[in-house]
């Protein structure tokens, strides 16, 4: 499991890199400044009633919280711990975003970001962004990195800072070329790809260790014969 996700880790910063190459180190001063709004769909997220249990489903609906970012570090995330139901969707206030949008988390904390690998939902907790076509998951991806600092510094509140939609909406950031952009989405594909077939076996073996290591412990399984 260690070699799999220095693997992964070192395809991020490979990645990482190359973002600030061409739009922190080389970023044109001709690019015309935007907001994030411009960039892509700012979508915010709902909760169904806790006290209806059928608004909740073991097979439903992805519905991802900031908690299962935390606990899952992962940079793809097809559903969380909980789903909600077709009947919980239609009573909160939560939207439907499709495959590729960047999650984003904007409360408790500012900054958990990862990318749907399908058709999902999440709570109120999250700000995300559904790229426009001609901008791409991995760009908003970075880009988003990027800004953290300057999301955190935009946020508000008493008890925790939170960083609003309308905020997230206005967010500055500038409009590169759509040229540079796909360049650096067609690097990142093959990347993205490989960290997604890396994370699956990383959950694979840990899975398998947890199954096993118990029956180890309690010597359901015996593995003094073996030869190592």
């Amino acid at each position: 499991m260690v070699g799999v996700i220095r693997l992964n880790e070192n395809l991020e910063r490979q990645a990482q890199a190359y973002f600030e190459e061409l739009f922190v180190v080389n970023a044109d001063p001709n690019w015309p400044e935007c907001t994030l709004s411009d960039i892509g769909s700012i979508v915010a997220g709902g909760t169904p009633s806790k006290s209806k249990s059928e608004y909740y489903a073991d097979q439903g609906i992805a519905w991802i919280t900031p908690k299962d970012l935390s606990v899952d570090k992962s940079k793809f995330i097809s559903h969380g711990e909980n789903d909600i139901s077709e009947l919980g969707f239609s009573k909160s206030s939560t939207k439907k975003m499709p495959a590729g949008t960047v999650l984003f988390s904007s409360r408790a904390p500012i900054g958990y970001i990862a990318i749907a690998q399908n058709e999902l939902t999440t709570n109120q907790g999250f700000k995300s962004v559904i790229p426009n076509e001609n901008i791409g998951t991995s760009y908003v991806y970075f880009l988003l990195k990027n800004l953290l600092p300057t999301i955190e510094g935009m946020a508000s509140g008493s008890t925790f800072k939170e960083i609003s939609g309308a905020g997230m909406k206005s967010v500055p950031t500038v409009m590169p070329d759509v040229n540079i952009i796909q360049l650096f989405n067609n690097f990142c594909e093959p990347i993205f790809k490989e960290q997604e077939i890396l994370e699956a076996e990383n959950r694979r073996l840990s899975a398998l260790r947890d199954s096993l290591l118990p029956k180890l412990m309690s010597g359901e399984i015996d593995i003094s014969s073996l030869d190592i």
